[in-house]
């Protein structure tokens, strides 16, 4: 059985107004005076999230970086998998940039497991149109569909061969197994159907290795 599971924000803060040492930390717009900080317990949903926020709100994301080993590790029940930090010319820019991150994070990602037990968790997602932020940190053009696909490393290397045939998609960057938290994937770009499809086949591959755990068949 297949059960989507909830992510969930673990802190966030705003500085209403940077001081000049603290520029010095991040390159960021010159008239970006207020930023904000916000952590969340998964990885993966943080980068679809903040892109979707720079569709949404005036701001720029500056910094982002996961925990090695993720929650269980973090020094604070509120550290996290993952902090990014944006910025916004405005304290309401960055209040809003905030609240879309996280009612991404809370209401649409797309983190499943398997079975009441939770044994295998895999994070499938797609989106229609990038926004700014990973038009930026990919270098592709406004307009175009990303799927995000990641899974514990057997099953992520296995089922990116399956997404990759059963799509007209191509990696735009891999998740090479072990990340730092201890999994595997890949972001793919093309059109709309094809991520949509690419996802299907990635989900319909890791539920496979999860069924079939010594199985040679294919």
């Amino acid at each position: 059985m297949v059960k989507r599971v909830d992510s969930h924000v673990t802190m966030q803060k705003l500085i209403p107004n940077v001081g000049n040492k603290y520029r010095e930390l991040w390159d960021f717009p010159s008239d970006h005076q207020s930023i904000g900080l916000i952590s969340c317990d998964v990885e993966d949903v943080m980068d679809f999230a903040l892109d979707d926020a720079s569709k949404k709100a005036k701001i720029h994301v500056i910094h982002v970086e996961t925990v090695y080993g993720g929650v269980e590790r973090a020094w604070s029940r509120y550290g996290g998998e993952i902090t990014a930090v944006i910025s916004g010319p405005r304290v309401e820019d960055v209040k809003s940039g905030l609240m879309y991150i996280r009612d991404y994070i809370e209401h649409k990602c797309g983190c499943y497991v398997m079975d009441e037990d939770e044994s295998l968790t895999y994070y499938v997602d797609y989106i229609p149109r990038i926004g700014s932020y990973n038009q930026e940190k990919l270098g592709l053009p406004a307009g175009t569909s990303l799927a995000y696909l990641v899974a514990p490393p057997i099953e992520a290397t296995y089922a990116l061969d399956k997404a990759l045939k059963a799509s007209n998609t191509r990696i735009v960057e891999l998740f090479e197994a072990p990340t730092r938290v201890n999994t595997g994937g890949a972001l793919l770009c093309g059109t709309e159907s094809a991520c949509k499809s690419a996802v299907a086949a990635f989900a319909e591959a890791v539920q496979f290795c999860y069924a079939n755990p010594m199985s040679l068949d294919s």
